[in-house]
């Protein structure tokens, strides 16, 4: 694909939007709609767009919470073997390929969606619901680029009444009130230091570095609509290694280990300790790396100013088998959370240390896994010293699927919206670019561009859409 185009050309272009080559129907709304009000008594219609791998783990578990009615399924791969439990268990109910003919044919009936897609096509489907007034409950992270997370930010500010939420299911369990709770009472403070692992095998583990090219077209399954499923962009041909999770190792589709699990390690100390965005990524180790998918390992460090009376943090980022952290003195064992779903692909395969994080306070370390994993005082003997001093922690009235569906009804506030979720997204965004360029990145926090590289400042937005998705990018 050609970066080379300028971001004023791509500006340029996505101001065209309302000249986008689509039929009429499947434009944006020009006036973002209202959601329509859900009665106490009501269920929240739910259309689920991506219905097979992590898309089909998710269905369920708004369908068992009882607060929803599931009247769509969408699939660009409908009827192909990962999606046929999804098809039983709701067989009466319309089906499209096309998220844009199901919000043209159904739009006005839905009052919410579910995207469970790969991390680059959350973006078009997200920007059409937002401006149909529908609830958005979409997958971590937000989106593949930066520019683009931006755009859902606004495009969701923009309309208020709309209910947003990331999918980073830990933010409505255990870590996230405790990290809360201890925040507030003055347990975790000073912290000028975090330390996040994830050294389990990745899909692209054994692939030869020194590639020059894409891997060479295949002929796609009849069940899959290949030209939709590209989505915005471009200069792909089919091949099973970009789809069912294979997405995930090639930058121009996804995010790599640091988006797959950053948000289920780092969401929490991000909120609370108001990290934002960072001035410095550096990418401290690259084993392995070309220019078309993620490294073997990676070691990136995140620089983040001081913040009211918080002191700076770097946040340092691990991962690749080998690539162990340092441990600090009195560490122990770290557990896997029973409750993190295993990828598409088999079970999370054993590793070296479980992902999860340290946290380097003034005064008190902390070690803690991912997802709804809880914090715990190192050494042992510092936790026992503090044991009486702890405030309560309160239990989660909602898990985060249940949490989103009440938020719809007006009975709660989303726990990861996107004017949380979004920060949190844009940090990996950043940290990519350091991966994919192999360079030092320096960001103006204020204005939003990296300052020390055009390369890299272009990669912020991405390169332009294909004829026929200039519309998504204008709010």
């Amino acid at each position: 694909m050609n970066y080379q185009n300028s971001r004023r050309d791509f500006l340029k272009q996505a101001m065209l939007a309302s000249a986008a080559m689509a039929t009429p129907g499947l434009l944006l709304a020009a006036t973002p709609r209202r959601p329509r009000k859900i009665g106490p008594n009501d269920k929240v219609n739910l259309a689920c767009i991506g219905i097979g791998n992590r898309g089909g783990e998710i269905i369920p578990e708004f369908f068992k919470t009882g607060l929803a009615n599931v009247v769509a399924l969408c699939d660009v791969d409908m009827g192909a073997p990962h999606t046929q439990a999804i098809m039983k268990q709701f067989p009466n109910v319309p089906r499209f390929q096309d998220f844009r003919q199901l919000f043209d044919k159904m739009g006005k009936e839905i009052d919410a969606v579910t995207i469970g897609v790969p991390d680059f096509s959350h973006f078009p489907i997200t920007m059409m619901a937002l401006s149909l007034g529908i609830h958005v409950y979409v997958e971590k992270p937000m989106a593949r680029t930066f520019r683009e997370v931006e755009l859902m930010m606004k495009a969701a500010a923009k309309n208020p009444k709309v209910v947003t939420q990331m999918g980073n299911q830990g933010h409505s369990e255990g870590n996230y009130f405790q990290f809360k709770a201890w925040k507030e009472a003055g347990i975790i403070k000073d912290v000028t230091a975090i330390t996040a692992h994830m050294n389990s095998p990745r899909r692209w583990h054994g692939w030869d570095p020194k590639i020059k090219s894409f891997p060479a077209a295949e002929t796609a399954p009849s069940t899959l609509d290949w030209n939709v499923w590209q989505m915005q962009t471009q200069g792909h041909s089919y091949n099973k290694d970009f789809v069912n999770g294979q997405w995930r190792c090639w930058y121009d589709f996804g995010m790599g280990a640091l988006g797959d699990w950053g948000a289920h390690i780092l969401d929490t100390a991000h909120e609370f300790l108001d990290l934002g965005l960072p001035y410095e990524v550096a990418p401290l180790k690259l084993d392995g790396h070309n220019d078309f998918f993620y490294p073997m390992s990676s070691t990136l460090s995140f620089k983040f100013p001081e913040r009211r009376n918080m002191p700076a943090v770097e946040v340092k980022w691990y991962d690749g088998v080998d690539n162990l952290p340092p441990i600090p003195a009195g560490y122990g064992v770290q557990g896997l959370d029973p409750n993190i779903p295993p990828p598409s692909n088999g079970a999370i395969k054993p590793a070296k240390l479980n992902p999860g994080k340290i946290i380097y306070g003034k005064d008190l370390t902390f070690k803690g896994g991912s997802h709804g994993t809880t914090l715990s005082i190192i050494p042992e003997e510092k936790a026992k010293e503090m044991a009486s001093k702890l405030p309560q922690v309160p239990k989660s009235p909602s898990n985060h699927f249940k949490n989103f569906l009440l938020a719809c009804k007006g009975e709660e506030k989303t726990r990861s919206p996107f004017s949380i979720a979004g920060p949190l997204s844009q940090v990996f965004c950043l940290g990519v670019l350091a991966q994919w360029t192999g360079e030092t990145i320096k960001f103006d926090r204020e204005k939003k561009v990296i300052t020390n590289s055009k390369k890299a400042n272009e990669l912020l937005v991405g390169p332009p859409p294909r004829k026929g998705w200039e519309q998504y990018y204008k709010v």
